[in-house]
C-alpha cells in the first residue's frame, strides 16, 4: 500500500500513514461537571475516553483523540477542537449523526468535517478564548451554581477593566502558572483580555474572557481569582502589572474554582497556511485548563 510522509521536525520523528488515511476535525461542547477532565484517567469519566468508546461503537476503529486544550475536572467547553486519523469511509455527516446518538448527554459533537491535508489539533493550533463567568453579590444564583464562581460581594467591574489591559501584549506570564505542570517557556501572547458586567436584577454576572497563542497550567483561572482581589478593592489596578513582572505566583491572587470556566473556541490553520512558530506549538503537548 503506498504510504505518505511527514517530516515533522518540531518533534522528531516521521509520520508515516496510508493515503487512504483521513483526517479529521471535530468541534465538540460539554458539560464538565461530571467529568474527571479531558484527558484518559483511571479513576473517572472522562471526555476523551468517552469520545474514543462512542468512535469504536460506530466504525470499530480503537484511535486516539487529540484535543488542542486539556480541559481539567470540573471545565466546560462550548467550542473544543479535536482531531483524528481514521480509515473509516463514513461521511461526515453519517458519522456526526451516528456518535450523538451514543455519546452521553452532556457531550455533544457540534461539527465534523475532513481535512485535505495532515491536521492537528495541538500543532495547527493559532488561538483559543476562554471565559470565566462570575455570579456576584450576596444571594446564590441556583440556576448558575455549576457554571459561575459565586462572589458574595458586588465587584468593580471599571477597575477589573482596567487591570486586565494590562495582560495583553507577549509577556512572561509565569506569575500565572499553577504548579503541577511546568512548561519549558513561560512566555505567551494575550491578544484580547475583556471583563464585562450584567446586571440581573439580584445578581451581577461578570465575564472575563481571555484570547491567547497558548495557556500555561490553571492560567486563566489564576488570572480570574487576581481580577478578583481589583473587584473587591483588595488590590489596585495597578498591581496586576507588578504581578506580571515579578513572575511569583505567590503575588498573585488565589486559582478560581475550576467550574467557572468554559472553553469558547478555537482557531486552526487553514489548509496550506503556516502557523506562527510562537506561543504553545512550541510547547507541546498543549494547554491544561
Amino acid at each position: 500500500m503506498p504510504y505518505r510522509s511527514r517530516n515533522c521536525s518540531q518533534n522528531s520523528w516521521l509520520l508515516r500513514l496510508p493515503e487512504t488515511m483521513r483526517f479529521l476535525k471535530l468541534t465538540i461542547a460539554y458539560d464538565g461537571t461530571e467529568f474527571v477532565g479531558w484527558q484518559v484517567q483511571p479513576n473517572g469519566r472522562s471526555v476523551q475516553a468517552e469520545l474514543e468508546t462512542a468512535w469504536k461503537a460506530i466504525t470499530g476503529e480503537t484511535l486516539r483523540v487529540t484535543a488542542c486544550g486539556r480541559t481539567d475536572s470540573g471545565v466546560h467547553a462550548a467550542g473544543q477542537v479535536c482531531s483524528l486519523t481514521t480509515a473509516s469511509k463514513l461521511e461526515p455527516a453519517v458519522i456526526q449523526r451516528a456518535l450523538n446518538a451514543v455519546l452521553p448527554r452532556d457531550l455533544c459533537l457540534l461539527e465534523l468535517s475532513e481535512r485535505p491535508e495532515e491536521f492537528h489539533a495541538i500543532r495547527d493550533c493559532l488561538e483559543k478564548t476562554y471565559r470565566y463567568q462570575i455570579q456576584a453579590g450576596r444571594l446564590l444564583d441556583v440556576f448558575q451554581r455549576r457554571y459561575a464562581w459565586h462572589v458574595p460581594v458586588r465587584l468593580d467591574v471599571p477597575a477589573m477593566q482596567q487591570a486586565a489591559a494590562t495582560l495583553v501584549g507577549r509577556q512572561d506570564f509565569a506569575a500565572f502558572q499553577a504548579s503541577g505542570s511546568e512548561r519549558y517557556s513561560t512566555i505567551r501572547t494575550i491578544s484580547r483580555a475583556e471583563v464585562q458586567s450584567f446586571d440581573e436584577g439580584l445578581f451581577q454576572r461578570v465575564w472575563i474572557e481571555v484570547t491567547a497563542d497558548g495557556f500555561l497550567y490553571n492560567m486563566v483561572r489564576c488570572i480570574a481569582g487576581s481580577l478578583v482581589l481589583v473587584g473587591q478593592g483588595k488590590r489596585p489596578p495597578p498591581w496586576l502589572g507588578e504581578a506580571i513582572r515579578s513572575r511569583d505566583r505567590a503575588q498573585t491572587g488565589p486559582t478560581a474554582p475550576a467550574h467557572g470556566l468554559t472553553m469558547l473556541s478555537a482557531v486552526h490553520r487553514q489548509p496550506g497556511q503556516k502557523t506562527s512558530g510562537s506561543g504553545a506549538g512550541d510547547d507541546a503537548p498543549g494547554d491544561e485548563e
